[in-house]
């Protein structure tokens, strides 16, 4: 297959890739710089950071590439309007938001022409967003690490959408080579979000444990997490999603960082403990993968992580 290039609006890359930006503290400058300067597009996560690190981040990837570079931010988040305005008035190229769906953001892309990537599960979801101005949508299916919107397959959703929107449709969920990449550009899409594999990389901000996890972790290994967010999450089983699935898990300090919670645990404490800023204990980290994590046996460079990906999809 010959590679196309993404164009999501003003915006043109190389490589139909979209890094995806896993919070907390997980996908950072230093990763979303390198996968931007391979061709594709970097993405840092905004959940879980303060409005200074959050323009301290884009300004180090700035220094770091000349690459497109976005940020995600998760509506469920209560700084979501602050975090997502500190990204836009620090010249984001895109804002990518999923964990409920925003009519707000539209308006405050629209400024500065900053493009928006709703992260969506449903062909009604993406009529919507068109018509509000997203430059493109992000079809999310039940493969996907992460917070989930639906129980529907990727490969299910997605030809419903490319058949019902004119902007760029995204797949996303369970691809972690260039073969699944043709696969969802045979569908009709015009990219892939990718972030598993890249959370699996050398310049990923997981921590060691986390790492190690993806490479030990068998398909029985992926559960479905209840989250606090009050949707689902894919994470690997460890002794900490042991306790979550049974009783709640104490808060010892809360900081009302959600909009709803329903406190059975803090979210955010147990993502920071997967990141290198956290413990990576298994008592107390949340290691969010998708379906796919098996596959991946290696922890690699970024650079050597596309340059497969590309090989691959010129193979296909």
């Amino acid at each position: 297959m010959k590679i196309p290039e993404l164009k999501i609006g003003n915006l043109k890359a190389k490589l139909p890739i979209i890094q995806g930006g896993m919070a907390v503290r997980i996908s950072t400058a230093r990763l979303a710089a390198q996968v931007a300067n391979e061709g594709a597009i970097g993405v840092i996560a905004g959940t879980g950071l303060n409005p200074q690190e959050l323009t301290d981040e884009i300004k180090l990837a700035r220094s770091l590439t000349d690459g497109i570079i976005g940020v995600n931010v998760l509506y469920a988040v209560k700084d979501f309007a602050l975090l997502v305005k500190t990204a836009i008035s620090s010249s984001i190229d895109l804002v990518i938001s999923g964990a409920g769906f925003s009519r707000e953001i539209f308006t405050w892309g629209r400024e500065t022409d900053t493009a928006i990537l709703p992260v969506v599960s449903s062909a009604r979801l993406a009529i919507l967003a068109e018509r509000l101005g997203a430059k493109a949508v992000i079809v999310e299916g039940t493969e996907a690490g992460g917070h989930l919107g639906t129980d529907r397959r990727l490969v299910d959703i997605l030809p419903e959408v490319v058949k019902k929107v004119e902007i760029p449709v995204i797949g996303a969920g369970g691809i972690i080579d260039g073969f699944d990449i043709a696969k969802i550009l045979n569908l009709g899409a015009s990219g892939v979000q990718m972030g598993t594999r890249f959370a699996a990389s050398v310049e990923s901000n997981a921590s060691d444990a986390m790492k190690k996890s993806y490479i030990t972790a068998t398909k029985d290994d992926v559960i479905s997490v209840p989250s606090p967010v009050g949707l689902p999450g894919r994470a690997i089983r460890n002794r900490f999603t042991d306790k979550i699935n049974g009783d709640k898990v104490k808060i010892t300090k809360c900081n009302n960082c959600l909009k709803a919670c329903s406190h059975r645990y803090c979210i955010m404490d147990a993502l920071l403990e997967a990141s290198s800023f956290g413990s990576g204990a298994e008592e107390k980290a949340l290691f969010f993968a998708g379906s796919c994590v098996d596959r991946i046996k290696e922890i690699l460079p970024v650079k050597e992580i596309i340059n497969n990906l590309k090989k691959e999809l010129k193979m296909a």
